[in-house]
């Protein structure tokens, strides 16, 4: 594999990438399938015999009997169950024929999250290498009817009949306002080729276009300025796949177990618009106790019709009623919005 090709996305300061997509509003989505590059992602290999038993016994979602050409959403956390990262990942046999596993992550968080994983390799046969420059992620968007994504069924059928050589594969997303989406991974080698067949398939759009969809469909990205600040109930992951509650011990298994059955969530993830940028990690505060906040942005994106919509991890206590603010107790109130499943 190249090592040398363009990288997943631009490694940009935090602060910077933070503002970005919220400063950033996407032109109108076009009527029909898209695609976008999105920014802000990296992409950590592990790769030999053991590269999925070692992961499985770290993340909150199951590894070694994921089989080839399947995506799945996954955490990292803290022993006090605090997420430290979230993921996709998927597995597939490389070129050179070795067992890999793929973890893209948000980019800000790479270096600290691959230093932390290497501190528990200790003997196992595997090797993690932060591999941003060996691929491209495409992110793919259906029609606002509701349709496939116009080049999902090719990339599809290649990625069943490639997944284990390393080449370009095509995993389903969940639907974001009403839209079906794909994440296509290209080999950097392959990536001006195969953007060309796509371009010529379906308008582009921005990547501020991608993270708003991203916000819509309900799945929270941990990055630098939310790390650490919550369980993964906080924040609805279990409701999205991401946490596999018969599975073996990880870190933080027992807190987030115990979230989970002794009913100890008292904070759970909301969509929602307001007429102002908005930032991870920004609090938030309700009317009736200003003196405290009711809870956090954890993601965030302009939307296409003005103002931001954001995923926000807020009290239960603090959504049975009364105006919720952002920034301070008279900052612009958010409006609550529905997730695209039952939460």
């Amino acid at each position: 594999m190249m090592t040398t090709a363009t990288p997943l996305s631009d490694p940009a300061p935090r602060e910077q990438a933070a503002a970005g997509s919220a400063a950033r509003a996407p032109e109108a989505l076009p009527e029909h399938a898209f695609l976008a590059l999105p920014e802000g992602l990296g992409l950590i290999a592990a790769r030999g015999p053991e590269a999925a038993d070692f992961l499985h016994n770290q993340l909150t979602n199951a590894v070694d009997n994921l089989p080839p050409g399947e995506l799945c959403l996954a955490g990292y956390c803290t022993a006090k169950g605090r997420l430290l990262a979230t993921m996709y990942y998927w597995r597939q046999t490389d070129a050179d024929g070795a067992d890999a596993v793929y973890l893209l992550v948000s980019r800000d968080l790479l270096p600290a999250l691959l230093k932390r994983l290497s501190m528990f390799v200790l003997r196992a046969k595997v090797k993690l290498a932060d591999a941003s420059g060996e691929y491209r992620v495409i992110g793919l968007a259906g029609g606002a009817d509701g349709g496939a994504p116009a080049a999902l069924p090719v990339t599809a059928q290649a990625s069943a009949q490639t997944a284990a050589t390393g080449a370009a594969q095509s995993f389903p997303l969940l639907d974001a306002a009403s839209r079906r989406r794909a994440l296509v991974i290209v080999p950097a080698a392959q990536a001006d080729a195969a953007l060309s067949a796509l371009r010529a398939q379906a308008a582009e759009a921005s990547p501020a276009a991608w993270d708003w969809l991203d916000v819509q469909a309900g799945v929270p990205r941990i990055a630098a300025a939310t790390q650490g600040l919550f369980v993964p109930q906080m924040i609805n992951f279990e409701l999205v796949g991401g946490v596999n509650f018969k599975k073996g011990c990880y870190p933080g298994q027992e807190v987030v177990a115990r979230s989970q059955y002794r009913g100890m969530v008292k904070r759970r993830l909301r969509l929602a618009h307001v007429d102002a940028q908005a930032l991870p990690a920004q609090e938030l505060f309700h009317s009736a106790d200003p003196g405290q906040p009711c809870g956090q942005v954890v993601n965030a994106a302009a939307a296409p019709q003005g103002g931001c919509d954001l995923l926000a991890e807020i009290k239960l206590d603090a959504l049975e009623g009364g105006p919720i603010h952002l920034g301070s107790p008279e900052g612009p109130a958010l409006t609550l919005k529905p997730l695209p499943y039952d939460a």
